[in-house]
């Protein structure tokens, strides 16, 4: 992986995902350890996106979610199918937009300060992986926009490398 990305200098949330979208093959190749492209895939989007103030992986493992590589506060470490937006994601398998964390039933806030949030699954040959997670300060700072470029990431991810069942 290169060691540096350069983003766009001006333009708007859809111009730069573009630009990570073409940049992926390179960032990302594949064989590369899963842990090492998580690890990166993390930290790229955090640092691609100010308004991100956590982004990380919980893994399957034992039907629940254990935390994977991150970037940004200390987390939760485990999560149970069904309780918080990562567990109704593990349960749905579909991604979850929240606009107000606080008005979502049986929120799991690791970080009191999260305002909103964005879970992406991982879905290989029909099998979850596990699941993206996105906080951020700001209210409403995930949109569809969001939910149709990080499916298109993970998508290209997941063709790259295999993540095992933990």
């Amino acid at each position: 992986m290169s060691s540096e990305v350069v983003l766009p200098k001006s333009g708007n949330k859809e111009d730069i995902y573009n630009h990570l979208l073409e940049q992926m093959p390179y960032l990302f190749p594949e064989g590369d350890h899963y842990l090492s492209l998580l690890s990166n895939f993390s930290a790229l989007l955090k640092e691609s996106f100010p308004v991100i103030s956590w982004v990380g992986f919980y893994l399957v493992s034992d039907e629940k979610l254990v935390l994977g590589p991150f970037q940004g506060k200390i987390a939760c470490t485990e999560i149970q199918s069904g309780r918080g937006v990562c567990g109704k994601v593990m349960v749905t398998r579909e991604t979850e937009i929240v606009a107000n964390v606080h008005e979502f039933p049986g929120h799991i806030a690791c970080d009191s300060g999260s305002n909103s949030e964005i879970v992406v699954p991982l879905v290989k040959d029909g099998i979850l992986l596990g699941v993206l997670d996105l906080d951020s300060y700001e209210f409403s700072a995930f949109d569809e926009v969001d939910k149709k470029y990080l499916e298109q990431m993970v998508g290209q991810l997941l063709s790259t490398t295999t993540i095992p069942k933990i």
